[in-house]
């Protein structure tokens, strides 16, 4: 009875020490894409009112947790029995990724539509606000799930051929890890501000150290926040071409004597601008359509 307790231990202490390993290199070869996952995270949920930053990032948070939670099972159940949609899945999510970062690059270029819509922002009422914030929610959630996807294949392919209970732990800590990890750091980028004006009001002494530090860091938070929507934009690209180099042959094999980043720069992009392109024209139609339809009411 004791042997047997003692060579359960055992197993339980080699299957932990090889999860550890594996997180090891699960969590290096996921490090890019995490990085990525921020910068686009820490955009998305900046320009909410202040007293609503923390509330709305649990929000983007729980949504993030369930979108782990859907996506593993499913993740573990298609590598196994369907590989191949696995790909087909990361390819639509690409597309999605694309289409934003070439749609936040055309609002740089023709931005008059966006800077009408921010003047009027301030003569809207309470619930309008909260629905325009329940929109960038859902928006947010809905890139966390795309750039989630992406993490657990990732992570998923570190694991190939190792036990299941191996690769439901090592993927699962990775998960968890990204969640807590990404929006931990967005939490603090987001209250910067709040962070330096309590350190401005830590004393009645003019000019010290807190003063400065606290100066420092509500000067900081608005450069911070726009940089953020550049990287952001940036690492949507970037994800979405490093998807199609590396899961589709027309774009591995497009320019093979070009380092892989712009390979994945040219790939995002063009296929980014296709997808807006054909997006706008569609909606294009659409409007046309319906302002057709009440005209020909009687």
């Amino acid at each position: 009875m004791a042997s047997g307790i003692f060579a359960l231990l055992d197993d339980i202490a080699a299957l932990m020490d090889d999860v550890a390993v594996m997180s090891k290199v699960a969590a290096k070869k996921t490090a890019g894409i995490l990085g990525d996952d921020l910068a686009v995270n820490a955009e998305k949920a900046s320009g909410f009112v202040s007293d609503r930053e923390i509330p709305v990032l649990w929000a983007i948070t729980k949504g993030s947790f369930l979108n782990k939670v859907i996506i593993l099972p499913f993740a573990f159940l298609l590598s196994a029995f369907l590989p191949s949609v696995v790909t087909i899945i990361l390819v639509l999510g690409g597309l999605y990724l694309a289409y934003e970062g070439a749609e936040k690059i055309y609002e740089w270029i023709f931005p008059h539509s966006h800077a009408k819509a921010a003047v009027h922002e301030e003569n809207l009422s309470t619930e309008q606000i909260l629905a325009r914030e329940k929109e960038k929610v859902k928006s947010a959630i809905f890139t966390d799930f795309i750039l989630s996807v992406e993490i657990v294949i990732i992570a998923l392919g570190t694991v190939v051929g190792k036990p299941i209970a191996t690769q439901i732990l090592v993927v699962s800590l990775i998960a968890l890890l990204a969640t807590v990890g990404v929006y931990g750091i967005v939490a603090l980028i987001v209250r910067m501000d709040e962070l330096g004006y309590k350190l401005i009001a830590l004393n009645s002494k003019e000019n010290s150290f807190s003063d400065f530090i606290g100066k420092m860091l509500v000067a900081a938070l608005p450069k911070i926040i726009r940089s953020m929507s550049v990287i952001g934009t940036v690492a949507l690209i970037l994800v979405a071409g490093g998807i199609f180099v590396h899961h589709v042959d027309f774009f591995r094999h497009l320019f093979p004597e070009l380092p892989v980043i712009i390979n994945e720069i040219i790939a995002g992009l063009g296929v980014g601008i296709i997808v807006f392109a054909i997006v706008s024209f569609v909606k294009l139609i659409l409007r046309k359509g319906k302002k057709k339809v009440p005209n020909g009411i009687k």
